[in-house]
């Protein structure tokens, strides 16, 4: 969530991949560059340099220009290799470097238990300092189940994990605590996609029907800047939603489907406990419940489903404390996250099974607007649509994938921990150890 808004829930997650350090633009585009022969060896020394620097025994200010170090702080950069290594173990050596000669290259680094490939850049005109770094994609080196698993189970708070194809969930290439329910942040909008694809397809409405936007929520997002009831069509508000997480282009769709419609849709997927979700809130709502009272929450904790939803159609921002919602984000300090929008990765897997029954090209090319998937993975599948969540201590990212053979697949990864935030990083990069193991 963005700390600027009241009741909103936005998507912290753009991608998978790239994963790490933060590339300059100047940096990132264009061939490779050839140095005289006197600096010729400088991107070779400053990518051996880089072993050091990711496990900690040399400091960001000693290699980086002040452009990137603008960009990525050096307390930013040590966590983010903080975390590489903990997921990787420590940097070994330089293991290939496509230009040596050059002042940009591709750049490959060995790991204990990965190779990470990325770019590497150096500025002649800055003694040769480093101005772009970039890993995208982490091969793992002798990776396997039973270390992804143990790496989750020793995540502080509850994690859960599933890749398998979406007919034969029974015998899936990984899990770990399939069965196992978490909140899901924004990731809980697929839902909202199926219940309006399956409107769509009823003939109840249409892709182009056009609503006035007559409900605003906050970022993440844009629409609730635009003009109060300007003229959108339903698939402009859907990609909204998925691609960047628009928050009041997702509470313009449940207030068109109704919340009703959409918690049906919850069922009708085959969610083993909806009570958790039901009543579905809006973003709107959700944020609004990281600034009420503990009484408020107690009393709606307490409640059974009908009364929570009168709680909830009685709220009002009066009951909600700004400044206290504002502190959550700020500080990234867990809220009530047991009131929230829950789901399995079983669960998850009987909403893509019904999102993908439907055979809707317009659906599937809403969620594949942003794959967020590294080149790599990519051209391992035929498609691939992704919608991911989070807020403080709420992580969840989910994939719907297409093999070869026209089988579907889920990739789903979620974190939950009510004591403290959680790692986007990390959890990426166990999930692209998960994908990358044999099928």
């Amino acid at each position: 969530m963005h700390r600027n808004a009241q009741f909103a829930l936005p998507i912290a997650l753009a991608a998978l991949a790239p994963l790490g350090f933060a590339v300059p633009a100047d940096a990132q585009d264009g061939e490779p560059m050839v140095q005289e022969p006197a600096e010729q060896y400088a991107l070779e020394m400053r990518a051996r340099q880089v072993v050091d620097l990711v496990n900690g025994d040399i400091e960001p200010e000693a290699i980086f220009t002040d452009s990137f170090l603008a960009s990525v702080p050096p307390a930013q950069f040590k966590a983010i290799s903080q975390q590489l290594t903990s997921q990787f173990g420590a940097a070994l050596a330089v293991e290939s470097l496509d230009v040596p000669g050059g002042i940009r290259s591709g750049l490959a680094l060995r790991m204990e238990r990965a190779i990470a490939r990325g770019g590497i850049t150096i500025d002649p005109e800055d003694e040769n300092r480093v101005s772009g770094l970039l890993f995208q994609t982490f091969d793992p080196i002798g990776d396997s189940p039973e270390k992804i698993a143990a790496d989750l189970a020793a995540l502080p708070g509850t994690s859960n994990a599933l890749l398998a194809r979406l007919g034969d969930l029974d015998n899936p290439v990984f899990a770990h605590n399939p069965e196992t329910q978490l909140a899901l942040g924004s990731t809980f909008k697929l839902y909202v996609l199926s219940a309006l694809t399956g409107a769509i397809e009823s003939g109840r409405l249409a892709w182009d029907t056009v609503v006035p936007l007559d409900r605003k929520s906050l970022p993440s997002g844009q629409m609730q800047d635009w003009p109060d009831n300007s003229p959108i069509t339903l698939h402009t508000l859907a990609v909204m939603m998925v691609s960047i997480s628009d928050n009041t282009a997702t509470d313009q769709l449940i207030g068109v489907l109704t919340r009703e419609g959409v918690e049906a849709e919850l069922i009708a997927s085959g969610n083993a406990d909806p009570s958790r979700t039901i009543p579905l809130l809006t973003t709107r709502e959700l944020f609004g419940f990281r600034g009420v009272s503990e009484a408020f929450l107690a009393r709606y904790r307490a409640a059974d489903d009908e009364a929570q939803r009168a709680i909830l159609e009685a709220l009002t921002e009066d009951d909600v404390s700004q400044e206290q919602v504002e502190q959550t984000f700020a500080s990234e300090t867990p809220g009530a996250i047991d009131i929230e929008w829950f789901a399995s990765p079983r669960d998850l897997a009987g909403l893509l099974t019904r999102i993908s029954a439907y055979e809707s090209d317009t659906a599937l090319g809403v969620m594949a607007v942003r794959p967020s998937l590294p080149d790599s993975a990519l051209a391992q599948w035929d498609y691939a649509g992704f919608k991911g969540g989070s807020e403080p201590g709420v992580l969840n990212l989910t994939w719907l994938l297409r093999d070869e053979a026209g089988e579907d697949w889920i990739l789903t990864a979620g974190w939950n921990n009510p004591e403290s935030k959680v790692e986007t990083a990390t959890l990426e990069a166990i999930a692209q150890r998960i994908l990358a193991l044999p099928r």
